[in-house]
């Protein structure tokens, strides 16, 4: 349904849920079919949303875009429907997890492969010499016994010839560290539990890389065994995107949202293992989004930052509760629109943006993400031609926030909805 973008911009709220886009029927299997169970991630959107609005959007051989590319969701779904794909991401795990998705290998090759890692992981039959990473923080997170067999394995991966093989088996790596640390798996915040349970690493490895390959095999076979559409990913920052002007057809992704996940957090023990990293508050610091972002300067509740009065009017509001969360608000959004920005260069006349995105609210005043999103896309010079609402009944977001804290918990008589619905913004580039 077209709706008028005026309208739109000032009724969000009066718009109708629609069914259809819930995909409530959905299971688990639909959700994480072919390489999509591959390696949880928060926050990401299902395949087939990502699907509906590439088919609506695009016809086969176009380049699809995902600025915010996370797992790769937009990119699996990209190469199944016959369009080329590239994604960008300011974190190297996500990148890492895309680039396994969105390759297929040769399944005898990769038995060849799992068998030698087994074999050179097995202490009695391993002639490598296993260095644990000397970082005090996997110490922190890591019983000893499990630091030796990760680090045996790890070896054992990093000896593969193949650099597609490598990137297989470490995404399969990376998904197995929560399970094998004392993390707190129950919590949506990086919280230990010393009286944790550890599974065996190899077993758990062997059962993940099991669960891989009947992935990739799926791919394998949806795809006719040929990779005719191949999917770029890098890590970068998608204010500075490296394409030509109008070469992009659609774009589909799912933005952070504002001060609530924080990515780097959640990834740390990937990173740990994988990046060698030091400085955690520095790997924070590079999300969109992160309420950790140091701050140039007191970024005050301006139109002309942000290129939105929806954004500084909801600055005002934060100003009079909180100036540090206002100021992280509107950094959010001034970095927004330099997206925005970077993305009307990229996009072709009469290419086609589709933004996933929900409201929700902050320090008592609401945060409309959506609204502001389609203020400042329209400024710049696209055409709202479609606001639809959906129910998010699959999407990995903790659907509560308590009320004194601000912060995401277990649901209690205390909380409200952090984001019960969300909305699928459709643009058009204008000439």
């Amino acid at each position: 349904m077209a709706v008028n973008a005026e309208q739109a911009i000032e009724s969000f709220d009066n718009i109708q849920i629609s069914k259809d886009w819930a995909f409530s029927e959905a299971k688990r299997s639909d959700t994480s079919y072919i390489t999509h169970g591959y390696h949880r991630y928060p926050a990401k959107f299902i395949p087939q949303l990502a699907r509906r609005l590439i088919e609506e959007h695009s016809k086969p051989n176009d380049m699809v875009l995902d600025p915010f590319c996370g797992c790769g969701t937009t990119l699996v779904e990209s190469a199944v429907a016959k369009r080329y794909s590239y994604g960008a991401d300011i974190n190297p795990i996500a990148v890492m997890i895309t680039k396994a998705k969105a390759q297929y290998l040769d399944k005898v090759d990769l038995e060849l492969a799992f068998n030698q890692i087994q074999c050179e992981a097995m202490p009695r039959f391993s002639a490598l010499t296993v260095s644990p990473p000397a970082n005090e923080r996997i110490a922190y997170w890591f019983r000893e016994e499990q630091i030796i067999d990760l680090s045996r394995l790890l070896n054992a991966i990093q000896s593969l010839s193949d650099a597609n093989m490598r990137l297989f088996f470490l995404c399969g790596f990376s998904n197995i560290l929560k399970n094998c640390s004392i993390w707190n798996q129950k919590s949506n915040k990086p919280t230990r539990d010393p009286n944790k349970k550890i599974p065996d690493v190899m077993r758990t490895f062997r059962r993940q890389i099991r669960m891989m390959m009947k992935g990739n095999a799926a791919f394998c076979n949806l795809m006719d065994g040929g990779q005719s559409h191949p999917s770029i990913a890098e890590c970068r920052d998608s204010r500075r995107l490296p394409l030509d002007s109008e070469s992009v057809d659609l774009v589909v992704t799912s933005p952070p949202y504002v001060t609530s996940y924080e990515y780097g957090d959640l990834h740390q023990l990937s990173m740990l293992w994988l990046e060698g990293l030091t400085d955690l508050r520095d790997f924070r610091e590079r999300f969109i989004g992160s309420s950790l972002k140091r701050l140039e300067s007191k970024i005050e509740a301006s139109q002309a930052l942000t290129h939105s009065s929806i954004a500084a009017d909801i600055g005002d509001k934060l100003q009079r509760q909180n100036s540090k969360t206002a100021s992280s608000v509107m950094k959010y959004f001034q970095s927004m629109y330099e997206i925005w920005r970077e993305l009307y260069r990229v996009v072709r006349i009469g290419g086609k943006v589709g933004v996933v995105i929900g409201n929700t609210s902050l320090k008592g005043a609401e945060i409309t993400n959506a609204e502001v999103f389609a203020e400042q896309m329209q400024g710049l010079g696209f055409k709202l031609i479609d606001v639809i609402k959906r129910e998010i009944p699959s999407k990995n977001l903790p659907s509560t926030r308590d009320k004194a804290t601000e912060r995401f918990a277990k649901t209690s008589s205390s909380d409200t909805l952090a984001y019960p619905t969300e909305f699928v913004l459709a643009l058009e580039k204008c000439p």
